[in-house]
């Protein structure tokens, strides 16, 4: 029996295009080639000077916009060509992994396709560590499963990377889902200390990733530095916390989670919503943000 997946193909509150949904309309169909459209139009922090951009300090703004109708409005303002027509990389949207990623779920959605932004841990970024990271996932009715693709890896990155997998099918040894990084590490079973980016790492960022896979599977694909409930705590010792993040690991860790049982508990459970209240970094500090403000 066929699973119901319509709930992936309807959009959230972030992936909605909004009043830029016309934009969409000229896009491609195929995988590969939304993923080129997808990079065509944004451009990570991180790798920018590799393009020959230097992002200059006014538009590291654009990395907080969070609902791709913001992302939309300032992409259509950066080059109001069309979407799938190139650009110069000063032209790109400023973005890191999480907006490569959503960008694509909206695109793939908008066309009834079931996707999901998913948050985890890239082991192909640096040898033997696993790298703060994000994918999308789409449910590839062909092959009749849920197929993870990393549209920031394009040709440039993949030979720095020496990525040896085709990005539009990342094995799941190589992207691992926050849920999973949390039952490894708990087991004893690898090391937390090498799960995270920069100076973060441990179990509490590895808490972090995967609250916000549960809400990403909500569909509420919050920014990699957004912070509320369970995530905020101080100390990982709380008992019943730590049996929800158990919980909700087992019901996202696996190749198919149970989406059913995830929503439930997410609805359930203010430890884990997203009620629109947070804390995120921003220029270095950590501020209260009320969404829709």
């Amino acid at each position: 029996m066929k699973p119901d997946l319509s709930y992936f193909s309807q959009h959230g509150s972030m992936s909605n295009p909004g009043v830029y949904a016309s934009s969409y309309e000229q896009l491609p169909k195929k995988i590969e080639e939304l993923v080129k459209v997808v990079q065509a139009v944004t451009i990570h922090v991180f790798w920018a000077e590799r393009y020959g951009f230097k992002v200059p300090p006014e538009r590291m703004g654009e990395l907080q916009l969070r609902s791709i109708e913001k992302r939309l409005a300032r992409t259509l303002e950066l080059d109001s060509h069309p979407l799938n027509q190139p650009r110069a990389a000063d032209k790109k949207l400023i973005g890191n992994c999480r907006d490569h990623s959503l960008l694509l779920v909206s695109m793939l959605r908008q066309q009834g396709i079931p996707a999901r932004a998913r948050c985890g841990f890239g082991a192909y970024f640096m040898p033997n560590h696993y790298e703060d990271h994000w994918v999308a996932e789409y449910w590839n009715a062909e092959a009749g499963r849920w197929t993870l693709v990393d549209a920031q890896l394009d040709a440039l990155q993949c030979t720095a990377l020496k990525i040896t997998f085709n990005p539009l099918d990342v094995p799941r040894d190589q992207f691992i889902v926050g849920g999973k990084a949390w039952q490894l590490c708990r087991a004893g079973l690898s090391d937390p200390d090498t799960y995270g980016i920069l100076d973060m790492h441990g179990m509490g960022f590895i808490r972090g990733n995967l609250v916000r896979d549960v809400a990403a599977l909500n569909k509420a694909e919050m920014l990699p530095w957004d912070c509320w409930g369970v995530i905020l705590k101080d100390k990982l010792d709380d008992l019943s916390d730590l049996a929800l993040l158990d919980q909700a690991a087992v019901l996202t860790a696996g190749n198919a989670p149970d989406f059913e049982a995830v929503r439930t508990l997410y609805a359930s459970d203010t430890r884990l919503r997203m009620d629109g209240v947070l804390q995120s970094y921003v220029d270095g500090k950590m501020i209260a943000i009320t969404l829709g403000n």
